[in-house]
């Protein structure tokens, strides 16, 4: 039985790198009772795979893990389960079991929602209203965004202005954009000052990072980015239901992009089998 975990990572715990993290859902699953397939060969594993590593100092609260289960399960008995072994700083809040020919969420991984805030012992021209508007409008209005994009092996200069689909300050506009409830209710509103929303082309083929993104407005606005200033929280993840291997579509392109949650999402393992909501 294949099945898609949606998970929040928020406070000490967006310090935990993916190795670790990787491991200590490796243990929850053996503590909870919870039997997960294993691959087969000299080096068995358990088959599990995350749909995007997330940054170190990162939080989120739309992570997705897909697994292989050896017998059917629950969901609610599921997530009471697993819960039970879990941090309150991780937290399993979404099950989702899968077609048996679903491909890895990593795979089909095409945009995700970003929150941006600003710290609360910090200062940014962000905070100011009127400020922050004149900013992302003229940021909106740009017909090329050039950001340094580095590497293991190279640094280059690329436009990146049809990889934002959206970029606001208003959570109602973000929200009519994306179809979804942003909530960003794992985040302590006394730390964190919440002040940009964003989708952004994720994935395999192209992979914008919000970083990036705040690092140009800042440098827009002649600003210094200063990454310990702000934090930023990953709402959620989205497939491409007209996906093509290879292809990046955005909602600019032809055909645009269609997204839905990882959490809704099913996609065929075989070529040229159309992508679909799950039910």
């Amino acid at each position: 039985m294949k099945a898609r975990l949606k998970f929040s990572k928020t406070g000490s715990m967006r310090f935990i790198g993916h190795l670790d993290v990787l491991r200590y859902f490796q243990k929850a699953f053996r503590r909870a009772g919870i039997r997960i397939s294993y691959s087969q060969g000299y080096s068995p594993h358990q088959l599990m795979s995350f749909a995007s590593p997330l940054g170190i100092g990162l939080s989120s609260e739309g992570e997705y893990l897909d697994i292989v289960l050896e017998e059917p399960v629950d969901a609610e008995c599921f997530l009471s389960r697993i819960n039970a072994q879990m941090n309150e700083e991780i937290e399993v809040i979404g099950f989702t079991v899968l077609e048996e020919d679903a491909k890895p969420s990593m795979a089909v991984l095409a945009a995700c929602d970003y929150l941006v805030c600003v710290k609360a012992d910090k200062d940014s021209f962000l905070i100011d209203q009127d400020k922050r508007f004149s900013a992302i409008s003229r940021f909106r209005e740009r017909s090329v965004i050039e950001i340094l994009k580095k590497t293991k092996r190279s640094e280059k200069m690329v436009d990146i202005k049809e990889h934002i689909y959206c970029i606001t300050d208003s959570r109602e506009e973000f929200a009519a954009f994306t179809g979804q409830r942003q909530s960003g209710r794992f985040l302590d509103k006394e730390l964190y000052r919440p002040v940009l929303f964003m989708q952004l082309t994720a994935g395999s083929v192209v992979n914008i990072k919000p970083e990036l993104v705040l690092e140009a407005l800042c440098r827009q606005e002649g600003r210094e980015y200063d990454r310990f200033s702000y934090q930023i929280h990953r709402l959620e993840m989205y497939g491409d239901l007209r996906s093509v291997k290879g292809q990046v579509h955005t909602p600019f392109s032809e055909p645009p992009c269609e997204l839905a949650p990882l959490s809704e999402f099913q996609a065929g393992a075989a070529d040229g089998k159309e992508g679909r909501a799950g039910d």
